[in-house]
């Protein structure tokens, strides 16, 4: 499966957390990298450490234009912390695994289909849905909006 970045945020002792678009979030340590890669290694005792990004789309982590990490190297060897919104996703995210329209999971929720305070609550002017609720309403991520 292909997983993409949301969000990447620097912690101190060259660890990252990383939110993925599905809803999980892994830890990531980078000083192995650092260690054995010698493209990693300007990242140590500076504060560019501290710039990295998702790049567009989420297919991986950016600091400048010659250090990146790809998002599978990140999925694959990060370490799965939980946190109270595991599993949560934006509607806007769930449109893009699920190759939907943002009214269609509107329509769902005023429908009683995706049932709000249960599958789907809104947050401002924000809706997050359950994957959960996703995956029983609309079935697994289909493999064309995975790449």
């Amino acid at each position: 499966m292909f997983h993409r970045v949301k969000n990447v945020y620097p912690l101190p002792n060259y660890m990252l957390n990383v939110q993925f678009l599905e809803g999980a979030t892994k830890i990531y340590d980078m000083k192995p990298l650092m260690e054995k890669y010698p493209m990693y290694k300007p990242l140590e005792g500076s504060e560019e450490f501290y710039g990295v990004y998702a790049d567009v789309g989420g297919y991986g982590i950016v600091w400048n234009d010659d250090i990146d990490l790809s998002c599978n190297e990140l999925w694959d060897n990060g370490v799965t912390v939980e946190t109270p919104f595991d599993g949560l996703i934006a509607f806007s995210d769930a449109t893009k695994l699920w190759g939907l329209n943002e009214s269609t999971l509107r329509k769902a929720v005023s429908y009683g289909k995706l049932e709000n305070c249960v599958d789907v609550c809104k947050f401002g002017s924000q809706w997050v849905v359950t994957m959960e609720a996703m995956k029983r309403e609309y079935g697994d991520i289909p493999s064309s909006a995975r790449s």
